[in-house]
């Protein structure tokens, strides 16, 4: 067996300048899905985010909330880090994620987007076979057929 020696020694004592870049970098990693608002409002929570988008998502979809009243919504929290709701109460911790992959048409949604981004993306691969294909005369032409 080959012994690979880390390039990172983990028993490094912290100090105050690595305690500071470390909470650096996780502040821009976070960039992922952290809420920042919600609310009830007609049956439905709103989930608000930073940049002023959000989601609203019927209760009535998600047993977690069966029972509540108004009362409960209002009372609602955003806690680890705004990935989930919380209510103390009732002891109800329920991801946020979560809540929206059990969405159906939002999923559907989020594959049709995050599709069109990735076919917009270019690549080494991508563009080695575009001029592979180049050399072969390029994409054929349409051939009209009489109707």
């Amino acid at each position: 067996m080959k012994v690979v020696p880390a390039k990172e020694q983990l028993d490094r004592p912290v100090t105050e300048v690595g305690l500071k870049e470390a909470i650096e970098r996780g502040e821009i990693r976070r960039g992922g899905l952290a809420a920042s608002s919600v609310s009830f409002q007609a049956s439905c929570l709103l989930i608000g985010f930073a940049d002023g988008s959000g989601v609203l998502l019927p209760v009535a979809n998600y047993r977690e909330f069966d029972g509540f009243e108004a009362e409960d919504f209002a009372a609602l929290t955003l806690g680890f880090a705004g990935t989930a709701l919380c209510h103390e109460g009732k002891d109800l911790q329920v991801s946020i994620a979560g809540m929206i992959s059990a969405s159906e048409p939002l999923m559907n949604m989020a594959a049709s987007v995050i599709a069109s981004r990735n076919g917009r993306q270019s690549s080494a691969a991508k563009s080695q076979a575009a001029r592979v294909n180049g050399k072969k005369g390029g994409r054929p032409r349409k051939v009209d057929t009489p109707q």
